[in-house]
């Protein structure tokens, strides 16, 4: 088969890879007993069938040398070149590196896998085809080990083929996994198939002599192939809708391949006029394509048989592009783009996106649940203003849609507009709305996004953003913390050289002096300390803890004149305590919390007295004059039960500028319920006035603030 498309010295050069590679592997067997060597020589042969180039091939047949032989990159790069061995780099798994969990190792392997991808496409063709040959040999496994392999060719290498629109690979993974992860269910769906064909087969016949005679009548020409759905896709169907195998009329379906795209319409028009057309089924992906390349018209139809039969048209360029994808026609040119068809570019496009998602993950296991995100494109597909197509996942929102026009319009997106109306920024987005993202230059991406977004894009890079605001807002507070602290040294950051800072930085094991301000804002680190450690204190570092807090509540007293001013504005590394919900106006007091920066409490706080044994961890605070933000707590009503209470109560709240975040209503008597609300007020007199409103009710018997 090599001969039919490559040259004489390449199918020289993949025979010497072969020899190679069974020296190499010579006396290694695999789990069911048979030499190593068929396992790369099945690899490369799955490869052939594709007609991909040469070195793809050899990478095949030498793709588990690096990891299971004693001859390493270099020895591969020497005698087949660089090319190929960074290939086979590629494909190798890591065996070297140490982690904490199996899960994170799997994650690390795929982050590496993915970015070898990036740099060279042929990479995931090469790992998908050894995939595919190990699960066409999984029989032998361990059933746990069955079912571990079969969940992560279901959930990661099956999409991936999809995602590139490798149809046939897909169809045979996904079907392979199914019988490995279920097999009682595979059996049994099977069987339940294979009568329902079997009964349907001279129906079937029928179906496909009805629609040549219509196309012979209309002197209209295309292949008619009868497609029956593999197992796995009609197991999803009926698992997601929710259906028995007897509700589940589309088992069969009828492709036609025709020689043009304007023929695809053509005959969309004769078979609709022969069938009855299922409304909302028809799906044009010839004039916009599936986000992996896919071209095609779907439709589904009623027969005068009393069954449903879904069709697929299509030319022949894309029947090849849907079953081989990317690489269909395969043409690679090292040094640069694939020059291929509409699958290669949009792969290419895909694993930019891929790129820009492992800059921005936090470690392997974000990347890894990120990627898998982008893996099940339902599709959605949606207009710029000007009239471009974006496709998006289904279920996408606004936001997410502001980010794959371009980082710094998601970052900065304070509004949107969808068909011309301004809508909630959480709206989700159906086919053929036209959006129009509105951005603030100073606006900044905001957590509660996490929530809804659906895109890797925008999730990743909202993390990132969140990431690096809560660093510096962390370094402020950090120094805010050591200037207050330094005052009892009587000294200041100012005044601090650079020397002593280097020592702090050797004595707490920091880099840079913003890692450890960080780390102090943060409260994994007490300011106190570090900032004796910034003075040199003479004092033995093998003092006990108790000396220590004894100091530190001592110097705590010398700072009491000048309270760490709270703004409200602080970030992530300033919460206010939810047991008691301090307001402005209210006494303060703030407790340092590991990992979560200070936590402003009440003086008047139940909660105080479980912390008395730390007074090292408690800081002196105060409001800071003049706040800008709204406060949420808590007040309790006892009230009547009367027809419109609630909106009474609403209502007053609302026209006193202020906003209910949750209510929380308790029948009590028949009479009377309690009811709780948490509201947001600027400060105690803003409070005040809302609670004598509220007393002023005549359903309303009693009212006052309580701290939970």
């Amino acid at each position: 088969m090599l001969d039919e498309y490559l040259e004489q010295d390449q199918v020289t050069e993949i025979y010497q890879a072969y020899l190679f590679s069974a020296e190499a592997h010579e006396g290694q067997h695999r789990v069911s007993g048979e030499a190593y060597i068929f396992h790369p020589l099945s690899v490369a042969q799955i490869l052939t069938e594709m007609r991909m180039d040469h070195r793809s091939i050899i990478a095949a047949l030498l793709h588990d040398v690096i990891e299971d032989t004693e001859h390493g990159f270099e020895t591969i790069k020497k005698k087949f070149g660089e090319e190929v061995a960074a290939l086979v780099d590629g494909v190798s798994k890591l065996t070297h590196i140490t982690f904490e969990s199996k899960a994170e190792a799997q994650a690390e392997n795929f982050r590496k896998m993915m970015l070898a991808m990036v740099e060279d496409i042929r990479v995931i063709l090469i790992k998908l085809a050894d995939r595919l040959h190990n699960m066409r040999t999984l029989g032998v496994m361990r059933p746990d080990k069955r079912r571990r392999i079969a969940r992560e060719t279901l959930e990661i290498y099956a999409p991936i083929a999809n995602r590139l629109g490798m149809n046939q690979m897909r169809l045979e993974l996904e079907d392979l996994g199914f019988k490995a992860m279920y097999p009682m269910r595979s059996r049994v769906l099977e069987e339940n198939v294979r009568k329902a064909r079997g009964n349907r087969k001279e129906l079937i016949n029928k179906l496909e002599q009805s629609i040549h005679a219509r196309l012979d009548e209309l002197q209209l020409h295309g292949e008619i192939i009868g497609r029956q759905k593999h197992l796995y896709s009609i197991y999803k169907k009926m698992q997601n809708k929710k259906l028995s195998f007897n509700e589940d009329k589309e088992v069969y379906a009828i492709r036609i391949v025709v020689d043009s795209v304007d023929m695809c319409y053509r005959m969309l028009g004769a078979i609709h006029n022969l069938f009855t057309p299922i409304p909302g089924k028809f799906k044009d992906y010839i004039a916009i394509p599936k986000a992996n390349g896919y071209q095609s018209l779907h439709t589904a139809l009623y027969t005068q048989y009393g069954v449903a039969i879904e069709i697929q048209i299509r030319t022949e360029d894309m029947d090849r592009v849907a079953e081989a994808g990317i690489a269909a026609h395969w043409l690679y040119k090292s040094g640069a783009e694939v020059t291929g068809n509409n699958a290669q570019v949009r792969a290419r496009e895909w694993l930019r996106g891929v790129l820009e998602i492992q800059q921005h993950a936090g470690n392997s296991m974000e990347f890894l649940e990120n990627v898998k995100i982008d893996l099940f494109p339902d599709e959605v597909y949606v207009f710029t203003p000007s009239g471009d197509i974006m496709v998006l996942p289904r279920g996408a929102t606004a936001i997410d849609f502001a980010y794959a026009v371009h980082t710094d319009v998601g970052n900065q997106c304070v509004a949107v507009k969808i068909n011309r109306r301004l809508m909630p920024l959480r709206t989700e987005l159906y086919n053929g709305q036209t959006v129009e993202i509105i951005t603030a230059p100073g606006a900044q991406a905001n957590p509660s996004w996490l929530e809804f977004v659906k895109t890797a894009k925008a999730r990743t890079n909202i993390r990132a953003l969140l990431k690096n605001l809560q660093f510096d807002e962390s370094v402020e507070l950090g120094r805010r913390l050591l200037n207050r602290n330094l005052e009892a040294f009587g000294s200041s950051l100012e005044q601090i050289s650079d020397s002593a800072i280097a020592n702090a930085l050797k004595e707490f094991n920091f880099k840079n002096f913003n890692d450890l301000c960080a780390e102090v804002g943060i409260g994994n680190h007490i300011p106190m300390m570090v900032a004796r450690t910034l003075v040199g204190s003479s004092a033995s570092t093998a003092e006990s803890a108790a000396e220590q807090r004894e100091e530190s509540a001592s110097l705590q007293k010398k700072t009491g004149g000048r309270p760490l001013a709270i703004k409200g504005t602080e970030g992530a590394v300033v919460s206010f305590a939810k047991c008691c919900l301090p307001i402005p106006g209210d006494n303060i007091i703030g407790f340092i919390s590991a990992g979560r920066g200070i936590v402003v409490h009440s003086q008047a706080c139940k909660n105080l007295s479980d912390y008395k044994s730390k007074p090292e961890k408690w800081i002196d605070v105060e409001w800071e004059p003049d706040l800008k933000r709204d406060f949420a707590t808590y007040i309790r009503l006892m009230v009547r039960n009367q027809r419109g209470v609630l909106a009474t109560i609403a209502a007053i709240i609302s026209d006193l500028k202020s906003n209910i975040l949750n209510v929380d209503i308790e029948e009590r008597d028949g009479i009377h319920s309690s009811m709780t609300l948490t509201v947001e007020v600027k400060d105690r007199k803003h409070l005040a006035r809302i609670m004598r409103r509220l007393k002023a009710i005549d359903m309303v018997d009693r009212i006052h603030r309580i701290r939970q």
